[in-house]
């Protein structure tokens, strides 16, 4: 594990004790963490899209305004849900992104999680899909960005404007843009297919397939097929994975309280499909380092991904990612990034 982030699923709402309870408080709070994190080091701030539902739903205005605000940490999605764009402008918008962040993104994007609608990437215009989750328009969009941002000519040139009729590509274009871009990947043919993409993996606290194996095994299972597709296609270089994961460093006693019990992993019905859903871990930190070690897919991947409970708000949610940094993550192999102040300056909670 050489980076590790947070990934925010950034819900709001006037729940009971919510300390985000609009969408005001939402993006601002967004903000915040993602500059005390880069304060400590934190490598990435991701967050997740959902369209239809009190969460980030255009996180490129977001992204921005972090990466404006800090100077090293990742900025990126987990992930942006194809079914809804237009594969074009997001290109144009994922090249002017990186450029603002210095080539500092992470961007994820798959065929989305389950919705709280129905089929409601139609209503934005979105329509025959085969497929009744979608996977097919997605898979196209994908192909039509990566072209877009790789400088293909897309559209012939007006010869009145440009001399000729030659196929002109999407402006700005960013070097390099593809080796930041991710795919989420939900089972293991996916991550085989996003091998043989040429493009990073995000595998996340969930594969929507069974195999009777604990989630971890089966997770770096799914990471060692990416890796083999990848290698197979002939891609140079070497490609990044992350994996998310729920944990909490037990410090003091408010810690205890929130987190103080863990649970196994949980095989249930999602989107139609028999899924596997990771356990969160809760201990103290020795207990902790132990119990990651032994995570096959944590061990395999070059990132983590620490999901926050974002209703907890900035400062508590700062205490686990210092809580982390300090005491589990450097036993873990952790690689800060551009340290501004040493870690254990932020501290928050007492």
């Amino acid at each position: 594990m050489e980076k590790f982030g947070f990934l925010s699923f950034g819900n709001y709402g006037p729940g009971r004790g919510s300390k985000v309870i609009d969408a005001h408080a939402s993006l601002h709070q967004a903000i915040d963490l993602s500059v005390r994190a880069d304060e400590l080091g934190v490598n990435g701030a991701y967050f997740r899209v959902h369209h239809f539902a009190r969460q980030q739903s255009a996180p490129m205005t977001l992204l921005a305004a972090i990466a404006a605000r800090t100077k090293h940490i990742e900025v990126g999605t987990g992930v942006i849900d194809l079914r809804y764009e237009n594969p074009l402008y997001l290109a144009e918008e994922a090249a002017s992104l990186d450029i603002i962040a210095d080539q500092r993104i992470a961007l994820g994007m798959s065929r989305g999680s389950p919705e709280t609608v129905t089929r409601g990437y139609e209503s934005f215009g979105y329509t025959g899909s085969k497929d009744p989750r979608g996977a097919d328009i997605a898979r196209e969009k994908f192909d039509q960005f990566i072209a877009a941002i790789d400088g293909e000519g897309i559209a012939a040139g007006d010869p009145r404007m440009t001399g000729s009729d030659r196929p002109q590509p999407i402006r700005p274009l960013s070097p390099g843009l593809k080796s930041r871009i991710w795919w989420g990947s939900a089972t293991r043919d996916s991550a085989e297919w996003a091998g043989r993409q040429g493009v990073n993996l995000m595998s996340s606290t969930l594969l929507t397939e069974d195999a009777g194996i604990p989630f971890a095994d089966l997770q770096a299972e799914q990471i060692d097929r990416f890796r083999a597709a990848w290698d197979e296609a002939g891609h140079p270089g070497k490609p990044r994975v992350s994996v998310s994961r729920s944990v909490f460093p037990l410090i003091n006693d408010l810690d205890r309280a929130y987190f103080g019990s863990t649970d196994s992993d949980q095989v249930g019905v999602i989107d139609g499909y028999r899924s596997t859903f990771g356990k969160t871990y809760a201990a103290e930190p020795d207990v902790l380092i132990e119990q990651l070690r032994a995570d096959a897919a944590v061990m395999s991947a070059d990132t983590l991904m620490l999901t926050i409970p974002v209703a907890l708000g900035v400062d508590f949610n700062a205490h686990i990612l210092e809580s982390f940094a300090t005491h589990v993550a450097p036993a873990l192999g952790w690689n800060p990034a551009g340290l501004q102040s040493p870690v254990g300056a932020a501290s928050v909670i007492a």
